[in-house]
């Protein structure tokens, strides 16, 4: 099947090549994002696979359908940003990576809490700088520490079960309890947890209700000093309240693997400009706030993992047949 490949580095190109070595697919390496003025790349391709930040609106789809594209292959496990109702209307099968490493995640959560904790980027710059003061990098122990998990879905319950090995009390909130998460966690009330937890980690999916769930209310009645991380998704955190929360001292160490505008920023080189993003810009000039790039996924195994069941799920639609993850605007397979 030809495959139009868009926002593509060249570590999507080494791994897809490897595993399509089994698919023999039709494979179009891409750079730039699937974006309105962008489109018109995929003309003539029956199968469009797209990455986190482009944007597959009711526009983009439209022309997807018209130009012969019948299939979105996603990339990614998130599907926020598909239309999914107009894809449903212009008969476009949209699929998905449901799972790729849950490890790769909760692994980047840990290193946040541990790298701001410990003040290690700080650390690091000062001592290649000839600077051995410990003034400013101060930590606490972990250990003893209550820590709040906000979605225990299969990277919730792994960074649990880390937290848990280092000693923490692990609380947590979910709206759909897992049996598996009871094993190692206390479930509250998102109130609660606010309250109580001295490190609060996001891993639930975007939704219409999860949306700015860390908003100025949610700051409000968090612990001072907590450090909250999120390696989800970035619109679950209301930059400006955040930034609110740590001027006023109530949050004491941010850790961002996902910003709520990183369409523009992420997955690029953007060194020799200046950053139009303001609040982002804010967000830098914070000693206790640590930002990577949406890297938590990147690992060797994780990105072995979605080149192999992206075109799996390609193969699947082309003969119509095995396994295919497919995602609609009523359901999710």
């Amino acid at each position: 099947m030809r495959v139009a490949m868009f926002s593509t580095k060249s570590y999507d190109q080494h791994y897809f090549e490897l595993a399509n070595v089994e698919h023999g697919h039709e494979l179009t390496f891409l750079e730039p994002r699937l974006l309105g003025h962008t489109v018109s790349l995929a003309a003539g391709y029956p199968a469009v696979c797209a990455f986190v930040n482009d944007q597959l609106d009711a526009h983009v789809l439209r022309t997807l359908s018209e130009h012969g594209t019948t299939l979105i292959a996603l990339r990614s496990a998130g599907f926020n940003h598909v239309d999914l109702e107009a894809a449903d209307a212009l008969g476009l099968t949209v699929v998905r990576v449901p799972a790729y490493s849950p490890h790769a995640v909760a692994e980047h959560a840990l290193a946040l809490v541990l790298a701001l904790n410990r003040r290690i980027f700080r650390a690091y710059n000062r001592v290649r700088e000839g600077n051995f003061s410990l003034e400013g990098l101060l930590g606490f122990d972990l250990h003893g520490k209550t820590v709040g998990v906000i979605g225990t879905g299969k990277i919730g319950v792994l960074f649990a079960r880390i937290m848990t090995g280092l000693g923490c009390r692990v609380i947590a909130y979910d709206p759909y309890p897992q049996a598996e998460a009871e094993e190692v966690v206390e479930y509250v009330a998102l109130s609660e947890l606010f309250a109580r937890a001295d490190v609060i980690s996001l891993h639930c999916p975007l939704t219409p209700q999860t949306h700015h769930l860390i908003g100025a209310d949610a700051v409000a009645q968090m612990k001072d000093g907590v450090m909250l991380i999120n390696t989800s998704r970035g619109r679950l955190v209301d930059t400006l309240a955040v930034i609110e929360g740590l001027k006023s001292g109530r949050i004491g160490n941010l850790g961002l693997d996902v910003y709520e505008e990183e369409e523009d920023l992420f997955f690029q080189d953007l060194s020799d400009r200046v950053i139009q993003d303001d609040a982002f810009s804010r967000l830098l000039t914070f000693p206790n706030v640590l930002i990577t790039g949406h890297q938590g996924f990147f690992t060797e195994e994780a990105v072995t993992s979605i080149a192999h069941t992206t075109l799996a799920n390609i193969t699947a639609f082309e003969r119509d047949h095995g396994t295919i993850h497919r995602v609609t605007s009523e359901q999710v397979v």
